[in-house]
């Protein structure tokens, strides 16, 4: 069975990394992409939708409103979240709500991926269960292994979250040679963690003209408010 999903993300560059991964995994198919919460409910009300990615910071209300009004309205669509907020209040209102996933930002395919693939594996599960473990095994399905990896080999969260920071403190942009002065990494090292959030849709880079020799890439922070 295909799972229909309508990915709400204001941010387009990010709307359209989340749309191309999704559509990527096996049995799942982008249905719409809204950039509001206006849009969305516009969206629910002309497709039929099995599973929103949402972003919690939407420029015309918090996304678990959005899911609150749906909930009231009798919407049962299941709901993932991703975003890069890290309050556990926020994490708890949304269980309530029927959030079965949370996916921070910035991320990878291979983590939506499992995300989706586990989600998936929990939406198949049909009948009446045998007993405790039969129910603990189904519940398991949307839980992270412990020892899973959300980065690419040779990535560590703490320096990425140190370039990502640097990054969107950074107002009009910064080159790798850059980015590393200011975490204190080589440039090398830098450049590739700047990759990685241009993969995951964090960032964009363009070629920085005007001075002696080949220009140098850019990269710059696609949205300051997430």
């Amino acid at each position: 069975m295909t799972i229909r999903v309508l990915v709400v993300e204001d941010d387009p560059v990010a709307a359209d990394a989340h749309a191309l991964y999704v559509g990527r995994v096996p049995g799942f198919v982008v249905v719409g992409v809204a950039h509001s919460r206006a849009e969305a409910v516009r969206a629910l009300d002309r497709a039929e939708v099995d599973l929103l990615l949402l972003d919690l910071y939407l420029p015309d209300g918090h996304g678990l409103h959005l899911v609150r009004s749906l909930r009231a309205a009798g919407h049962s669509t299941d709901v993932i979240a991703v975003t890069s907020a890290r309050d556990l209040a926020i994490v708890r209102e949304g269980v309530s709500l029927g959030v079965v996933q949370y996916v921070l930002k910035p991320f990878t395919f291979a983590t939506l991926r499992d995300r989706l693939g586990r989600y998936a594996e929990f939406r198949a599960a049909a009948g009446e269960a045998s007993g405790q473990d039969e129910v603990d095994r189904a519940l398991a399905a949307l839980r992270a292994p412990r020892n899973a990896t959300t980065l690419p080999k040779g990535l560590s969260g703490p320096t990425l979250e140190a370039v990502t920071r640097t990054l969107r403190d950074s107002g009009e942009g910064l080159t790798a040679t850059e980015a590393a002065a200011a975490v204190g990494i080589s440039r090398i090292t830098a450049r590739r963690y700047l990759e990685h959030l241009v993969t995951a849709g964090r960032a964009v880079r363009s070629p920085q003209y005007g001075q002696i020799g080949r220009p140098e890439l850019q990269y710059r922070w696609v949205s300051t408010r997430h």
